[in-house]
């Protein structure tokens, strides 16, 4: 790596780091460094990754984005992007979240795909997914920028962790036992009233296909998914806004419900 690369993406995870402890977003990092691009944004997310494993915490799993086939073309990028879930992410079903520690949270409804086996890519299939999966669950993502503004390309994303900032997982059912999850429903409520609606085939034609995508997308990165591993699928609604005093629940159907509030 030239030196100027590698001063670019140490100053750049510098940046978020600063902008999370202070919970100040920070100028787009595409507007100050114009050069840096996916394969940068995934060296400064791993960067981060790296000192939070350092300082104690575990990687339990990854978050996935851009699920679906026109979100990637309307953004220009081949593949979906990923992120990390760390267990320092992970709040109580039913549980509180301190709203300050985020600088602009939102909630979003996803389903927790978690693996008995491990996968590795780059082939792996649907049905590979299924077979591999122990149980799904109803979740809730925290997503949360340090970009000032959400002035955001694809490479300020993938270098904020792809967004993910917190996970909030409800009872788990083993895959013998779910739904059909590519027929799943699920509202978004916030103080009760719903904000949103949707589907899990939007995540993409069926949620196992977003983990499949993951997987293979990984194994570019020499990495790959582990026994207990869980795996947020993609966004079934539009994210909402959150804040103190408010609370946030998701409503799948036979799947279960899963919520958190914000303090």
């Amino acid at each position: 790596m030239r030196p100027a690369a590698a001063r670019r993406r140490t100053e750049a995870a510098r940046l978020l780091r600063d902008a999370e402890r202070r919970t100040a977003p920070v100028e787009p990092l595409s507007a100050t460094w114009p050069a840096l691009d996916l394969a940068d944004a995934y060296a400064v997310q791993q960067d981060d990754v790296a000192r939070r494993v350092a300082s104690g915490a575990s990687v339990i799993g990854y978050t996935t984005g851009l699920a679906s086939a026109p979100m990637r073309e309307l953004l220009g990028v081949d593949q979906p992007h990923f992120g990390h879930l760390l267990d320092d992410m992970v709040h109580r079903d039913g549980g509180t979240v301190r709203a300050a520690r985020y600088c602009a949270p939102r909630v979003e409804p996803e389903i927790c795909f978690r693996l008995a086996r491990p996968l590795r890519g780059p082939d792996v299939t649907l049905s590979d997914v299924l077979t591999a999966t122990d149980s799904v669950a109803p979740a809730l993502e925290i997503i949360d920028s340090r970009v000032r503004d959400r002035r955001i390309t694809p490479t300020d994303t993938v270098a904020d962790n792809a967004g993910s900032a917190g996970l909030i997982c409800g009872p788990f059912t083993p895959m013998a036992h779910a739904p059909d999850l590519a027929a799943v429903h699920v509202d978004l409520l916030v103080d009760g009233n719903r904000v949103a609606t949707g589907g899990g085939g939007q995540a993409p034609a069926h949620p196992a296909g977003a983990v499949a995508r993951l997987v293979n997308a990984l194994a570019a990165h020499g990495e790959g998914l582990g026994p207990g591993h869980v795996i947020l699928t993609g966004a079934m609604t539009t994210a909402s806004f959150i804040g103190v005093g408010q609370k946030a629940e998701a409503r799948f159907g036979a799947l279960g419900s899963v919520s958190v509030s914000f303090i």
